[in-house]
């Protein structure tokens, strides 16, 4: 792990900090209503990691956290209310939004839930109904 390269980044404020390790499991965007309401836009850019590979390292006693289903533990830092990151556990990942990481060279490689687009997006990427078989959904493309 010595040889993995970390990744910074913190909430609005800076009041909650936390650093990604090595290499996301996935990157893309989400077109849910979950995540546009939540994110307060059309689409949510994900960065999908293993739980091992995320670290706080200030603030953790500053972090809120909202589940609205079992499938999301939505965390926010307290003093600023800006976004941090989201915990999948039936996926066993940890959603560190793209952009809290200024520095993750960010590649979306699919686009999920985009039967529910608000706005489309036509950049030849993978677009999916749901999501992935391997991640609960049911793997269906969709045309862009």
């Amino acid at each position: 792990m010595a040889n993995e390269k970390t990744y910074e980044g913190s909430c609005f404020c800076g009041a909650v900090g936390l650093t990604v390790s090595g290499e996301p499991a996935a990157m893309g965007y989400c077109h849910c209503e979950s995540c546009r309401h939540w994110s307060a836009g059309p689409v949510n850019a994900f960065s999908l990691w293993k739980p091992e590979q995320v670290r706080i390292t200030r603030g953790a006693d500053n972090i809120g956290t909202y589940n609205k289903t079992p499938q999301s533990y939505r965390k926010w830092c307290k003093t600023c209310g800006g976004h941090v990151l989201s915990e999948h556990p039936g996926m066993g990942l940890v959603d560190v939004y793209a952009a809290i990481i200024p520095d993750l060279p960010f590649k979306a490689g699919v686009h999920v839930n985009y039967q529910e687009t608000v706005l489309p997006i036509k950049d030849g990427s993978l677009k999916l109904k749901d999501l992935p078989a391997e991640m609960g959904g049911s793997g269906t493309r969709v045309a862009e």
